[in-house]
């Protein structure tokens, strides 16, 4: 099976891409071949490419920047992903596209579940959310994947920025009454790839839609830090103190759900898909960046 994956340097692409499965080719594509801020570009290189499903990874992901650059964050996450859901509806083929918890207003008391009502309270999450409904306007043979705090041993992300303020500070400060599922890149790509197969493979409408896929259990941001410092600990001996702090301490150009927990139900009944708990594939990232260069933490 042929996987074409949109953005190059993305922690889910290079997940895939470092995938060591038979029978599996991934393909990367990105600037300056594909630009999704110019649409025409998207069909030829797809058609060339001749894949059996269209990965649609690539975004606009800066959250807080989003709020004063609305404009690049719609054209991408949303009209880039029209173009790549449209693309790939003419070619007769599937897309997995990309989305998030930030869909979410985050007032909800429990996980949410696909069918909640949405409600994004910031740039990027409406950016998303547009994108959503532009992939399944365009392509009616779609998957819409959200997703949740990714983090791996690619790219920029929590796992990486925690461990290298660990190396200069005794204690690091994080909020704590944020509440969601962490979820390895890792994890997401062996995913893609057992959907990506059914999809190939079973044209069932049950299998299309809007589907939850986050690490197994819920945590702080706090917490999630506190986990990482403890396999430091174990692995290194050095001792980071991580305290708890609102989000109210921490100001951010844009807001946060402060609950974006996913109920991941629906992907494993259908699907039989579900993802290890979060702390077992925390644990994994922290011990292999552990083990590389200074340079590359």
């Amino acid at each position: 099976m042929r996987i074409v994956v949109t953005g190059k340097s993305g922690q889910v692409t290079s997940a895939l891409q470092a995938l060591d499965a038979g029978g599996i080719e991934v393909i990367a594509i990105g600037r300056p071949e594909l630009d999704l801020l110019q649409p025409s570009t998207v069909r030829e290189i797809i058609a060339k490419i001749k894949p059996n499903v269209v990965v649609s990874s690539a975004a606009y992901t800066a959250v807080d920047k989003a709020e004063s650059d609305e404009a690049s964050a719609f054209a991408i996450n949303r009209d880039g992903a029209r173009a790549l859901a449209a693309a790939a509806a003419e070619l007769s083929l599937p897309i997995i596209h990309l989305s998030t918890d930030y869909v979410f207003d985050g007032d909800k008391a429990e996980s949410y579940v696909e069918s909640d009502a949405v409600g994004p309270v910031s740039v990027y999450g409406r950016s998303k959310l547009e994108g959503e409904y532009a992939v399944a306007a365009a392509n009616e043979n779609h998957f819409i994947m959200r997703t949740a705090w990714v983090y791996s041993t690619f790219g920029h992300n929590f796992v990486k920025t925690m461990l290298r303020l660990a190396e200069t500070r005794e204690e690091l400060s994080v909020v704590s009454d944020q509440l969601g599922c962490p979820t390895s890149a890792n994890d997401i790509a062996e995913a893609i790839v057992k959907i990506a197969d059914r999809l190939a493979s079973d044209s069932s409408p049950d299998l299309r839609g809007v589907f939850h896929l986050a690490g197994n259990g819920e945590t702080s941001w706090a917490g999630f830090a506190r986990y990482v410092m403890s396999v430091l600990e174990e692995k290194t001996g050095r001792r980071v103190t991580v305290k708890d702090i609102a989000t109210a301490d921490y100001p951010t150009a844009a807001k946060r759900p402060a609950n974006s927990r996913l109920c991941c139900d629906k992907l494993k009944g259908l699907y039989g898909v579900s993802m290890p708990e979060w702390r077992m594939s925390a644990r994994d990232a922290v011990t292999k960046l552990l083990e590389e260069p200074k340079e590359a933490v």
